[in-house]
């Protein structure tokens, strides 16, 4: 990067975290600390609630994604209305009359602690992991603009965010979050023009459009019933509704964020706002990745997009091997740059459709060979480069400034995500564990203890990035850990808000079996992780519906 590029990150990055500490200075109370003072209105709801969920792995892994596999990914938010209107309909009201801190308060109301407390724990689990996934992946990044140490990175944009978090609680992430959110949509709407400026004269949007569809990036719907296919309409709008019924309805990160609001009806406008808007944002994030794959159609790129697998393999034995590749590779590209141009405007025939998928397939196969080569080295390195997609084009092709502004909005997107997660993990382990287990205490012992957990979870959460690889994609591996979690917890909150004959003792023991059986399931590969939370959800309901009434017969005989 150039000076003008640290200087534009480092300032950004710097203004949030003293911004987010100058403005909540005094927290004295829990309710301030843990709700914010019950102040936010319906916009910052909305955005926190986005900022939460749109991390760094989000402007990092989504575009390569869409550039490997089309905006099919988009499939995977098509449940999330769905949810939200449910979450506004029935989780927010009961939420806001009990008047809870965390979501797993109502379940000691409704059954007993014991219940209460693994619910928690099973949050406190699956979100420990992913903060730490939310570090680890903008520290990639910064290793391979940089060549900084990898640990060492994960410990300084642990510590940004734990200073701000630790500093001022839920107030403290909400109002830096808008901030970060203007630093990202920004962001990304500079890029998106700058990439179609960069094609060919002769290469408007719309033309673009074209080239990315003939090799079916543009394909959004799949109806086929193949579970082969994780993303598909059917497991968005079943497997995805459940997911974000659970995520956006029981997951503390996300709760905390709308039970800060000033009532009820600003919770729940907040949650409509967010609902609707997350759509087409995630649309909007594929189509940039889309337009980098149609940049790469007119411009050379590389056979594998880690710089560093690329250093790694160009200094072996194989170094002449790999560079045969990459002329193969210019190549193809070459042959497919001049059948774009020339069909500029053009219907294409059915043999020209399959001629410009074999470029593609000709590609793919050049590739597949280039991570073979540098697997047989040995190395920790990693061939997979979906998560580098985006990055590479960023560093190599965007003017001088711009670079320092997108790092900075990955960052802030990290930074963002990962302050909720703390102050989620922080207010259950408070709540829940601590002050249930305590008893009563004064608001000035419980802040203390709010803050001192948030400090304890960002440790962890550092020590969890610093052990973290990478698997497959990201975006994937996150929303991978909630399945295997989220299912069983949806299923308690809908058994205890609907199916009031089941008790305590059945929920108990049918989410410890269904629990054990979903980690099984997801191990064994039973099916696409989204239907994971389906069956989860289903698994422990049914479960528990059978114990209770196992119960119920051998009480009347």
């Amino acid at each position: 990067m150039t000076l003008i590029d640290v200087i534009i990150l480092i300032a950004t990055l710097s203004f949030i975290v003293i911004y987010g500490v100058y403005k909540t200075q005094k927290q004295n109370s829990v309710n301030d600390y843990i709700k914010g003072g019950n102040t936010s209105q319906w916009w910052t709801v909305g955005l926190s609630v986005m900022a939460t969920q749109a991390s760094a792995i989000t402007f990092l892994s989504t575009p390569g994604q869409a550039f490997n596999d089309g905006i099919g990914f988009v499939q995977f938010y098509f449940g999330l209305p769905i949810a939200v209107v449910i979450i506004c309909l029935v989780f927010i009201p009961i939420y806001h009359k009990l008047n809870v801190y965390t979501a797993y308060e109502y379940l000691e109301s409704r059954f007993d602690l014991k219940t209460r407390t693994l619910t928690a724990l099973l949050f406190l689990i699956q979100r420990g992991l992913a903060a730490g996934i939310t570090i680890f992946a903008p520290s990639i990044i910064l290793s391979a603009v940089l060549g900084w140490n990898l640990i060492y990175l994960n410990i300084i944009i642990g510590s940004l965010v734990i200073i701000y978090t630790v500093s001022g609680g839920t107030k403290a992430v909400n109002v830096t979050q808008k901030q970060q959110m203007a630093v990202i949509f920004g962001g990304l709407i500079i890029t998106f023009f700058i990439i179609l400026s960069q094609l060919p004269d002769q290469v408007n949007f719309s033309n673009a459009l074209d080239i990315a569809g003939r090799t079916g990036k543009l394909d959004a719907l799949d109806f086929s019933l193949d579970f082969d296919n994780r993303y598909t309409f059917w497991s968005g709008i079943i497997g995805g509704s459940f997911l974000a019924l659970s995520y956006f309805g029981t997951d503390q990160s996300q709760v905390q964020r709308y039970l800060s609001a000033k009532n009820l009806k600003e919770s729940q406008l907040g949650m409509l706002f967010n609902g609707f808007l997350k759509v087409p944002m995630q649309f909007f994030i594929l189509m940039v990745g889309v337009m980098v794959f149609v940049f790469y159609q007119f411009n050379a790129a590389p056979l594998n997009f880690n710089p560093a697998a690329e250093e790694t393999i160009k200094t072996s034995i194989h170094a002449e091997d790999y560079k045969n590749l990459e002329q193969a590779l210019i190549e193809i590209e070459s042959k497919q740059q001049q059948f774009n141009l020339k069909h500029i405007n053009k219907t294409l025939t059915l043999t020209e459709v399959k001629q410009l998928k074999a470029f593609e397939k000709q590609k793919e196969n050049l590739r597949v060979q280039a991570a073979q080569l540098i697997d047989s080295l040995n190395t920790e390195v990693e061939t997979n480069d979906k998560d580098y997609v985006f990055i590479h084009y960023i560093l190599n092709h965007l003017p001088k400034g711009l670079i320092g502004l997108l790092i900075a909005v990955i960052l802030s997107a990290a930074m963002s995500s990962t302050a909720s997660e703390l102050n989620a993990l922080a207010s259950t382990t408070t709540i829940d564990l601590y002050q249930r287990n305590k008893g009563d205490l004064s608001e000035k012992h419980y802040v203390k203890a709010s803050k001192l957990f948030t400090l304890i979870w960002g440790v962890l959460a550092i020590i969890v990035a610093c052990t973290a690889n990478l698997f497959d994609n990201l975006i994937q591996l996150v929303n991978i850990i909630g399945s295997i979690f989220y299912g069983n917890v949806l299923g308690i909150f809908l058994l205890a808000f609907f199916i009031k004959f089941v008790k305590s003792r059945a929920v108990f023991i049918a989410a410890l079996i269904t629990q054990v059986v979903v980690i099984f399931g997801f191990w064994q590969d039973w099916m696409p992780y989204l239907w994971l939370n389906l069956f989860g959800c289903l698994l422990v309901i049914s479960i528990a519906i059978a114990i209770q009434s196992t119960q119920k017969k051998a009480e009347t005989t």
